[in-house]
């Protein structure tokens, strides 16, 4: 038998409610397939080397060489001489846990920019799921609009041949199927475009023959329950303050680099061409003179830059939610009025086209009512789409969609 991922499970479960969505394990290849995914991924490998580097430190052990030759003028001896030195800087108490910090704080960096970039390659998902649906839609009506308009245009030739309607009215109806079979061909052509853009971005699905038509459902909850959610699991401001301490950490760092770290090394020579043997230790510290000073305040409004950013990310984020939430709520209530007025220019039409057959309405008057009851099936159609897609789009960004971590 096959396991699954353990984090497919809740998506599994939820698989019958989103019965107009892609299959779980799909979505899932799809997204970890995404270029970007990868990218983020890789990111992640880096910041953990990067942590690595910070706690292992930058200073390294130096060897000096150097050879010379003492000349001594009065007796005219030439003497050789050489010495050997190993220095090493080492780093103040307190500074390396600072980097450690900082590596820290760059893995959760990474971890957020992974999330985002799973977030964002699920809204593309879903916007070209749906942009894909709506001209499947569309060709499916007007497939069921010319298998209609032909019903017609064989009542009309019925009508001419018992000599109860003129030749012109079969005219008149033969065109209507013609029309709209070019309507039918130039849908179809978008529903292929729209279909080739989904599997070119998300070659992992695999588009089905037919999709079974979700009602949409209302909205749960209150603005504030949303509010709360989406901010409370957004990738992108988790990454600006992961970002915003990194570059705080990094002040901090400044600060404490204006002690400098000294050198400390270990000196051995031989001099008077071997007569003398020196073995020493001594101490090397740096003097910035206004330098240290200079980066430690270049790294402060560093940080107070990101924290500045961090705050404006926080407000349009706020406002996005807004929108999607309003968008989702008002769609619900654009598709049920939708709906009514399909259903009543269907049944207009079907009355129109009966009134037809029993010569008490023209031909015209039919195909009026048809294109009519036809432009409202596609208005409850996108309706519909658009309700569910502004739906799923809330539930995406509060992470109650699909699994947008790691660990979820």
């Amino acid at each position: 038998m096959k396991a699954w991922p353990l984090f497919l499970f809740p998506l599994m479960a939820a698989a019958a409610e989103f019965s107009d969505l892609p299959p779980p394990q799909e979505v899932n290849a799809a997204l970890e397939s995404n270029i970007d995914v990868q990218t983020a991924k890789t990111g992640i490998s880096l910041e953990q080397s990067n942590k690595e580097r910070l706690k292992e430190g930058e200073h390294e052990f130096n060897l000096r060489t150097d050879s010379a030759q003492r000349h001594i003028i009065n007796p005219g001896q030439r003497l050789r001489e050489w010495d050997v030195s190993v220095e090493r800087p080492i780093r103040l108490p307190g500074k390396a846990q600072i980097d450690n910090d900082i590596g820290t704080a760059g893995v959760t960096r990474a971890e957020y920019a992974l999330g985002d970039a799973r977030h964002e390659a699920s809204r593309m998902l879903l916007r070209l799921w749906y942009d894909w649906q709506r001209e499947e839609a569309s060709a499916n009506q007007w497939q069921q609009q010319v298998g209609i308009l032909k019903q017609q245009a064989e009542i009309t030739g019925k009508r001419v041949a018992a000599g109860d309607a003129p030749m012109m009215e079969l005219n008149q109806a033969k065109a209507a199927v013609a029309q709209a079979n070019v309507s039918l061909s130039q849908a179809r052509s978008k529903a292929l475009l729209a279909a080739n853009d989904l599997v070119r971005q998300f070659p992992a699905l695999r588009l089905p023959e037919k999709i079974e038509p979700s009602d949409p459902q209302p909205i749960p909850h209150d603005f504030a329950y949303w509010h709360e959610k989406v901010l409370a699991d957004n990738h992108e401001l988790g990454m600006m303050k992961s970002e915003r301490e990194i570059q705080q950490l990094k002040a901090q760092r400044s600060r404490a680099d204006k002690v400098p770290d000294p050198t400390i090394g270990l000196r051995y020579s031989s001099e008077f061409g071997g007569s003398e043997l020196v073995t020493g230790v001594y101490l090397i510290v740096p003097l910035s003179f206004g330098l240290r000073e200079t980066i430690a305040k270049s790294a402060g409004y560093q940080a107070e830059i990101s924290a500045q950013r961090e705050a404006s990310v926080k407000r349009r984020l706020e406002n996005d939610i807004k929108g999607v939430y309003a968008a989702a709520t008002s769609n619900y209530d654009t598709w049920r009025d939708a709906k009514d007025a399909a259903a009543s220019m269907r049944q207009n039409a079907d009355l129109v086209a009966r009134a037809y057959s029993l010569g008490e309405s023209s031909l015209s008057d039919v195909l009026t009512a048809r294109r009519l009851a036809l432009e409202s099936s596609l208005s409850e159609t996108m309706a519909r789409l658009d309700a569910n897609e502004s739906r799923y789009r809330l539930m995406l960004d509060a992470h109650q969609l699909w699994p947008l971590d790691e660990g979820d």
